[in-house]
C-alpha cells in the first residue's frame, strides 16, 4: 500500500507540475527555440530573394511571383497572383499562430496577471506610437501618408534570433519580456491592418462570413473537438473574408481567438482516473499481466495528453510549419527588392523611406523606454529581476528589427510599385542595422558586466 500511495502521490504532484509547465514554462522555451532557428531559414530566404532578384534571374524571378492562379469553386472564383496567394493566404496561417499566441499569453501565460502584463505592454505602445509619429512627422500628406503603419511592428523571429546570439550571457527574463513585448506588439498590429488597411466592405460576403462562423460555434458547443471537422469551415470562412473587403489574413486570427482555451479533462477528472488507471496497473504488475499492464500505462498517457487544450495543441503543431515553411516563403517572395545606385540615392532622398528608419530606430528607442519608464514610475510595474534600464534600451533597439509584419504593411499601404519598393529596402537596411546596433549595445553590457 505505501508503493500505491507514494505512486498516487506522485502523480498528484506530476498533474501540478506538468500544468505549471505546460502552461507557463514550456511554451515559452518551445517559442524561443523555435524563432531562434526559424530566424536563420527566415534570413537565408530573405538573402536568397535579394540575390536572385538583382541577378540575370530578376524578369523570371518576378514573373514566377506574377503568375496566376485561379480558385473556382463555382459558387465564387478567386483569381491571384501566387505573391498574393504567399501574402493572403499562406500568411493567414502565420496569423492564426500569432492569434493562438495572443489567446494563451493573455489566459496563462505571462500577459495573464496585470502586474506582470503592464511593463512589456507599456513598452509595446511606446514601440508602436513613437514610430508612427515620427513616420507622420515626415509624411503628412499625399500617398506616403498611409505608410505610417509600416515602422510600428517587431519581427519576433529575427529580435529573438540576436537575442540568442548572446547565449545565457543575458538575464532569462529579459527574453520573456522582449516576448511578451512583441505578443503585444503583434496585436496592435492586427488592429492596425483591421482597422486602417481595410478596404470597401461588403455585407454580403460578411454575412456569410458571420454564418460560418455560427456554424463552427455550434460545432464547438456540440462538443466536436477534432481539428479535422473545422478545417473545411474554416476554409470557407477564409474565402468569405477574402471576398468582404476585410484583409483575409485576418480570418486566421478570428479563428485562434474563438479556439477553445479549455482543457478536455480538468485537474480533479485526471486524478480520479489517474488513480483508477495506477490500481489496475499495480495490480496487472502483481499478477503478471504486462500485456494490460502497457495497455492500462497507454491510457495513462493518453489521458495527460487530453489535458493540453485545443489552443496549446494547435499552437504547437502549427508554430513550425509558420516559422520555417510560411515565413520563408513570405521572405522569398517579398524581400526580391533590386538594389542599384539609383534606388539608393532615391530611397536615400525619400521621406518615405526617412520616416520608416526613424521610426524603427528612434522612434523605438525612445517609445519602448520612455514608455517602460513611465510604468515603472507610476507603479504599474517593476523591472524584471536581474534586468537593468541598459537591458530595456538594448532591448528597445531589437524591437526596431521590423522586417516581416512591415514588408507586410506595405504591400497593403503602397499601390505604386515605386513607392512599395523604396519602403520595401528602407524595411530591410533599417531592420538590419538596428539588428547590428542592437546586438553590439547588449554585448558591451555584457562584457561590463562582467
Amino acid at each position: 500500500m505505501g508503493g500505491k500511495a507514494r505512486g498516487r502521490g506522485l502523480l498528484e504532484q506530476g498533474v501540478t507540475q506538468d500544468r505549471v509547465a505546460r502552461e507557463l514554462l514550456f511554451p515559452v522555451q518551445h517559442f524561443i527555440a523555435t524563432e531562434w532557428a526559424g530566424s536563420a531559414v527566415l534570413l537565408a530566404a530573405a538573402i536568397a530573394a535579394l540575390v536572385i532578384a538583382n541577378s540575370p534571374l530578376a524578369h523570371a524571378f518576378h514573373a514566377l511571383w506574377e503568375t496566376k492562379v485561379t480558385l473556382d469553386l463555382a459558387v465564387v472564383t478567386i483569381s491571384l497572383s501566387l505573391h498574393h496567394w504567399v501574402n493572403d493566404g499562406l500568411m493567414a496561417l502565420f496569423f492564426f499562430v500569432v492569434g493562438l499566441e495572443i489567446k494563451r499569453e493573455l489566459l496563462h501565460g505571462h500577459l495573464s496577471s496585470p502586474r506582470r502584463a503592464a511593463l512589456p505592454a507599456f513598452a509595446a505602445v511606446g514601440g508602436m506610437v513613437g514610430p508612427a509619429l515620427i513616420y507622420f512627422a515626415l509624411n503628412t500628406a499625399g500617398e506616403g501618408a498611409r505608410g505610417w503603419g509600416i515602422p510600428m511592428a517587431t519581427d519576433i523571429a529575427f529580435a529573438l534570433g540576436v537575442l540568442g546570439l548572446l547565449g545565457r550571457s543575458l538575464p532569462a527574463q529579459l527574453r520573456v519580456f522582449l516576448l511578451a513585448l512583441a505578443i503585444v506588439d503583434d496585436l496592435g498590429a492586427i488592429l492596425v491592418i483591421a482597422f486602417f488597411y481595410t478596404e470597401k466592405l461588403a455585407p454580403g460576403a460578411l454575412l456569410v462570413a458571420a454564418g460560418i462562423l455560427a456554424f463552427m460555434f455550434l460545432l464547438r458547443r456540440a462538443g466536436i473537438r477534432r481539428s479535422f471537422a473545422y478545417v473545411l469551415p474554416g476554409f470557407l470562412f477564409w474565402i468569405a473574408f477574402h471576398q468582404s473587403g476585410v484583409h483575409a489574413t485576418l480570418a486566421g486570427v478570428v479563428l485562434a481567438l474563438l479556439t477553445p482555451a479549455s482543457h478536455l479533462y480538468d485537474d480533479r477528472t485526471l486524478l480520479s482516473q489517474g488513480r483508477m488507471l495506477l490500481d489496475r496497473m499495480e495490480r496487472c504488475l502483481e499478477a503478471g499481466h504486462h500485456d494490460e499492464m502497457e495497455a492500462a500505462s497507454g491510457k495513462l498517457e493518453e489521458l495527460m495528453v487530453n489535458t493540453e487544450s485545443p489552443v496549446e495543441r494547435l499552437e504547437r503543431k502549427f508554430h513550425p510549419w509558420t516559422a520555417f515553411v510560411v515565413l520563408p516563403l513570405f521572405a522569398f517572395a517579398n524581400a526580391g527588392v533590386e538594389i542599384t545606385a539609383e534606388s539608393v540615392a532615391a530611397a536615400v532622398r525619400s521621406p518615405i523611406a526617412l520616416g520608416i528608419a526613424g521610426g524603427l530606430i528612434l522612434g523605438k528607442l525612445v517609445g519602448i523606454v520612455v514608455a517602460s519608464w513611465l510604468a515603472v514610475r507610476i507603479g504599474a510595474a517593476s523591472l524584471p529581476e536581474g534586468v537593468c534600464w541598459q537591458h530595456v534600451a538594448g532591448v528597445a533597439l531589437l524591437g526596431g528589427i521590423g522586417f516581416t509584419v512591415s514588408l507586410f504593411i506595405t504591400e497593403l499601404a503602397f499601390s505604386d510599385p515605386a513607392l512599395v519598393a523604396t519602403a520595401k529596402l528602407s524595411v530591410l537596411v533599417t531592420s538590419a542595422l538596428a539588428g547590428i546596433i542592437g546586438f553590439v549595445v547588449l554585448k558591451a553590457i555584457v562584457h561590463r558586466q562582467e
